[in-house]
């Protein structure tokens, strides 16, 4: 059966929160900042939100729904996404679903997590009990082990080289340097990223995202809503979601971007060549290499060629994580997987200064999250247009 497509919804008020390297503040806090953000911004009362759509792994023992309560709101739609950095996307494809059948008008969607001198290292102790009896035994853990081991084993396949991989982060780092809510503001060079230091064969400082504190945030309504309401906006053209792609793989080299990219373009009416700039999820940056390959800007493989061929900064031919993306930008938790969602929009409603693609009508972003010893789980893509 065919699926339903996204005509008529809309995503407006980007809002992110200044990330923090540490905090004394918990995530409650920082998605009270986001909601207070979006009512501010928007002119609308809070009242009018009937609808909430969170992410958070700092956030527990609480729920979306103590933070209903907390915040003094009265949504009569409720969604809490525990995917990561799956989770804008996610959120954005529920949220719509909800505005499309009239179960919400105004949905919130918002992402935060804290991150105190202490909390990474819990987060990474309780992440996940499979990933953790898979490799805790071994002595290793956490995130950096996982990449490595993915990318010293795309490095074999596909013949990539770290220089590859540091025209992603270096491409990224100017990009930042034109984001205000960016923590990394010192330009990077090819030469510095190369002589960092090692963290986990083969991957070095600047491969690594760093963690902070923060939060991002945008509404959902309907087109006619946002334009009635005033607000500038962009429009859903397609969205996709995958989890557990190519299970069968015994160490990723794809996601499930690529099991579904043929519906997520023909939704949009659309094709590789007509997007003007793409947020990809970006926790390390072999998961962009992969990306660009599954979401068909090049074949399976070709990801070294492809970014020796284009210049992916903001005013390149292949304009990449306009931000600065994580790995310049911060980690802020799950709001990490808001981050593109959020700069897209800004992208689409002319508010994104001085880091503007030009001409931009067409963006894509990218959603990857809940990581195990040997792969990430979720996968996803929006398409959005913008609304002139």
């Amino acid at each position: 059966m065919a699926r339903q497509g996204y005509a008529g919804v809309a995503v407006a008020v980007p809002v992110t929160v200044p990330y923090q390297r540490f905090s004394t503040e918990g995530a409650h806090w920082f998605l009270g900042q986001a909601v207070r953000a979006l009512v501010e911004q928007s002119g609308i009362d809070k009242d009018a939100i009937d609808g909430l759509c969170l992410s958070s792994f700092s956030l527990v023992p609480d729920t979306a729904v103590g933070v209903t309560q907390h915040l003094g709101l009265s949504p009569r739609w409720l969604d809490h996404v525990p995917t990561g950095g799956a989770a804008g996307v996610m959120c954005l494809r529920r949220a719509a679903r909800a505005v499309q059948a009239g179960d919400a008008d105004v949905v919130a969607c918002v992402a935060a997590d804290t991150n105190h001198v202490d909390s990474f290292r819990q987060t990474l102790g309780a992440f996940s009990d499979f990933s953790r009896d898979a490799t805790y035994p071994y002595g290793s853990g956490g995130p950096n082990s996982v990449f490595a081991l993915i990318t010293a084993h795309y490095m074999r396949q596909y013949g990539a080289r770290r220089e590859d991989f540091g025209r992603i982060a270096v491409a990224q780092r100017h990009n930042a340097l034109r984001n205000p809510n960016a923590l990394f503001k010192k330009p990077l060079t090819i030469e510095e990223y190369m002589a960092a230091r090692p963290i986990a064969d083969p991957l070095h400082l600047f491969d690594c995202v760093m963690p902070c504190a923060g939060a991002e945030a945008f509404l959902v309504m309907s087109a006619e809503r946002a334009r009635d309401l005033g607000l500038a906006h962009a429009l859903v053209r397609g969205a996709i979601e995958r989890h557990n792609a190519y299970a069968e793989d015994p160490v990723m080299v794809r996601g499930g971007w690529l099991r579904d990219r043929d519906e997520l373009y023909a939704q949009a009416d659309a094709s590789p060549n007509d997007i003007d700039f793409v947020h990809t999820y970006d926790d390390y940056p072999v998961i962009v290499m992969m990306q660009f390959e599954d979401l068909g800007f090049c074949a399976k493989g070709e990801g070294p060629d492809f970014v020796r061929a284009h210049t992916l900064t903001y005013d390149g031919s292949f304009p990449n994580n306009t931000s600065g993306g994580q790995l310049s930008s911060g980690q802020p938790g799950a709001a990490g997987g808001f981050m593109g969602m959020t700069e897209s929009i800004r992208q689409l409603t002319g508010q994104a200064g001085e880091r503007a693609v030009q001409d931009a009508r067409l963006g894509l972003v990218t959603g990857f999250g809940m990581v195990t010893y040997d792969r990430c789980l979720c996968t996803g893509a929006v398409i959005l247009g913008s609304s002139e």
